[in-house]
């Protein structure tokens, strides 16, 4: 049978392929209470990945144990008392390291950025946030609606955590 004569199988929307791709790269996270990925896209282009967690080479929150969980700080404040880096910063930073512009582009994340990653988001460029879940930062929120960032929200893809 050849490929003209297959029945077309249903594709995914370019915004649940990226976020897909987000919710695998949060797969690789060694955070202990949250899992984060990110993607930044341009042209339907993937120009880099980052998932949450600490620098490499560093000993991870798992085998180190979460100061934030040992001090009992609610998600949304103190992210300076953390080892990780957050998977949009991870992902500013990979395509920083190869030379990749991302001036433009668009961010897939799985977690609203928190008020840190708005300042890093807002000053490298990105026009563009797509998310699937939120995350308790008024702070950000303020920012990044003031920074005029368009911000859209999407369902995660069925049956993705």
């Amino acid at each position: 049978m050849s490929s003209r004569s297959r029945p077309e199988k249903e594709r995914p929307s370019w915004d649940e392929y990226f976020m897909r791709m987000a919710i695998l790269a949060s797969s690789r996270s060694t955070c202990l209470r949250r899992q984060v990925g990110a993607v930044i896209v341009k042209d339907k282009k993937v120009l880099a990945t980052g998932y949450n967690g600490a620098p490499s080479g560093l000993a991870h929150c798992a085998q180190r144990g979460c100061l934030r969980e040992q001090l009992k700080i609610p998600s949304g404040q103190r992210h300076e008392l953390c080892r990780g880096l957050h998977a949009e910063q991870n992902a500013i930073i990979q395509a920083a390291c190869y030379g990749v512009p991302i001036k433009g582009s668009s961010l897939y994340v799985t977690c609203y950025p928190c008020s840190v990653c708005a300042k890093m988001i807002i000053n490298a460029g990105i026009v563009e946030i797509v998310t699937a879940d939120g995350y308790p930062d008024a702070m950000s929120r303020e920012m990044i609606e003031e920074s005029g960032l368009c911000v859209r929200v999407i369902p995660r893809p069925a049956g993705k955590q």
